[in-house]
């Protein structure tokens, strides 16, 4: 099993090889792929060192998997390069997930959609796949009529620059700026840019992606995304109102059994979903489950993943593990 990894010096690309030696992905060779700027600079991936090549020169290898988080620009020229020589392209990018010949995957939920002839698919953003961990089974069971969500957003979804921004503040030290103004003490109601509907792009993904996820459009999404001084880990305040009603005791029974989800639900032990220790985790966790008192048949919850992981990384190479265990590549 050939396996690149494109955009391996980025702070997701670490952590998808992180997540493929954690997992011990069935990789023969491995291929470690950046811009031209980073061409022969060395990393280490389970004790061996791997000289960092081009893309050019992974199209020409020819993996069976190209794992894909170098940007949609990167995303949109190359993945149809790797896909024409016969690679299946798992990319972590915007660039392909509302392409209706692709499609966007959680692996919990719709990955049995995958066939051998899906050469280019789709992770989704961040914030939807911890959302849609949860929205799943309770959609399945008392059919979602509308969700309102507003994040809490981690500065590691932005990127190096805006990690190192919040670490400046803290230190006081003057440096480069990722965001428009001050990212410590603050919170940001501006992730990715602004739509000329007001709503900003990442606003927009959480609207349209589950609607794809779950191949239903009998539902809608309405988003408001805030960006705060948390380094890793992004939270959702959830609100769901449903066509049929529903016992709290069967929703935290139902949440605490769906693989991927860890319910914590205590307010009498302060017990609740919190980044700190979602950090460098794989699972959804979820609580603070409680009945909205204003509306009928309407639940209100709290949703914390680590971004960099399920949220991206973990997500991806779960893909790539269905991919691999179904003969897929």
């Amino acid at each position: 099993m050939k396996v690149a990894v494109v955009g391996a010096t980025g702070m997701v690309g670490e952590v998808m090889l992180k997540v493929l030696a954690e997992r011990n992905f069935p990789i023969t060779e491995l291929l470690l792929v950046a811009s031209e700027r980073s061409v022969g600079k060395k990393m280490t991936y389970k004790g061996n060192e791997y000289s960092i090549i081009g893309l050019a020169d992974a199209v020409a290898a020819k993996p069976e998997i190209a794992i894909f988080s170098a940007g949609g620009d990167t995303s949109t020229e190359w993945a149809p390069k790797f896909a024409a020589v016969g690679t299946t392209v798992i990319d972590n990018s915007s660039a392909w997930r509302m392409d209706p010949t692709k499609k966007l995957v959680v692996p919990e939920i719709n990955a049995s959609e995958l066939t051998k002839e899906d050469k280019i698919i789709a992770n989704p953003n961040c914030s939807t796949i911890q959302l849609v961990m949860v929205l799943a089974p309770l959609h399945t069971k008392y059919k979602m009529k509308r969700v309102v969500i507003s994040t809490y957003q981690s500065v590691s979804g932005t990127g190096v620059k805006a990690v190192q921004q919040l670490e400046n503040e803290i230190a006081g030290v003057k440096g480069e700026m990722a965001y428009p103004y001050p990212i410590g003490r603050n919170a940001l109601p501006h992730c990715d840019v602004f739509l000329e509907n007001g709503y900003t792009k990442e606003e927009m993904k959480l609207a349209r992606e589950p609607q794809k996820i779950f191949n239903d459009k009998t539902f809608s999404v309405t988003a408001t995304a805030v960006r705060i001084p948390t380094a890793g880990g992004h939270s959702e305040s959830v609100n769901i109102e449903f066509e049929n009603d529903f016992e709290l005791a069967e929703v935290r029974k139902m949440l605490s059994e769906t693989p991927g989800v860890i319910l914590q639900d205590n307010p009498a032990t302060n017990t609740y979903p919190m980044p700190i220790y979602a950090h460098d985790k794989d699972d959804v966790f979820v609580g603070r489950i409680r009945r909205d008192e204003t509306q009928r048949n309407t639940l209100n919850l709290w949703i914390v993943a680590d971004n960099l992981r399920k949220g991206a990384a973990t997500n991806a190479v779960q893909i790539g593990e269905y991919l691999v265990a179904n003969d897929l590549v």
